[in-house]
């Protein structure tokens, strides 16, 4: 299936991803304890809510688990490229706009096309530190459009 919108070589303009990073906290040690955030419904994740979800989370596991604690790792990319017609504004708009005759519309943004029960964030961790990532985890989910649960991919034993 060829998805829409994204060959950038064929379009022009292209905003910029506002995601800064995609691995946080330390990156070498392997943990035992691995938490994830899956999305329950397909849906479109724009590139703006992934950035928000990245820095609530990181900013709490920094601040409970310090920065070589855990291991946060955000597991899409928005490869879909957004159009948007605008519509002129102001004084005499209506001589100059022609509405949606031919409309195709200017890009805006990029989102990423997510799956049902596909993985966004992912974040390892130490035992100690589990419930810190469910919770931020929680806190991420709050910034995505899109109803999310929290599922533990390894360590059900050491946790329990």
């Amino acid at each position: 299936m060829v998805r829409a919108y994204t060959r950038k070589e064929y379009i022009r303009k292209i905003p910029g991803s506002r995601i800064v990073q995609y691995d946080m906290g330390n990156l070498s040690e392997e943990f035992p304890v691995k938490v994830s955030l899956a999305v329950k419904d397909p849906a479109h994740l724009s590139h703006n809510s992934l950035e928000a979800a990245r820095i609530a989370s990181n900013r709490f596991m920094q601040r409970r688990a310090g920065r070589m604690g855990y291991h946060l790792k955000i597991r899409v990319y928005p490869h879909h490229i957004v159009r948007e017609n605008p519509m002129a504004t102001g004084a005499g708009a209506d001589r100059v706009q022609n509405g949606m005759r031919k409309s195709f519309g200017k890009s805006v943004s990029s989102e990423a096309v997510v799956k049902k029960n596909q993985r966004v964030l992912t974040i390892d961790t130490t035992k100690k530190n589990f419930l810190d990532a469910k919770e931020s985890l929680r806190r991420a989910s709050m910034k995505l459009p899109v109803s999310c649960k929290i599922v533990v991919d390894k360590g059900e034993e050491l946790v329990k």
